[in-house]
């Protein structure tokens, strides 16, 4: 159950990994009209913030679990 849970974790931080690289070239940078109407707008922060977070936080999450896992085996 472990490892299902540890594949699933890393399938979904995967995905908002690649939406938070892929977002900032959705959306138009200097039009705020294409972004007005999102999560987080009407300013580009907020937008970037709200779609692009959760992937910078799930690359790290993914990174820690991956250094923690290396080390268990090595201390195996």
């Amino acid at each position: 159950m472990k490892k299902a849970l540890y594949v699933l974790g890393m399938v979904l931080g995967a995905y908002l990994v690649v939406r938070a690289i892929v977002e900032p070239f959705v959306i138009d940078l200097s039009d705020p009209a294409t972004y007005r109407d999102d999560w987080g707008g009407p300013s580009l922060a907020g937008v970037l913030a709200v779609h692009s977070g959760p992937g910078v936080v799930a690359a790290v999450l993914m990174g820690w679990a991956l250094v923690r896992r290396r080390q268990q085996r090595m201390a195996d």
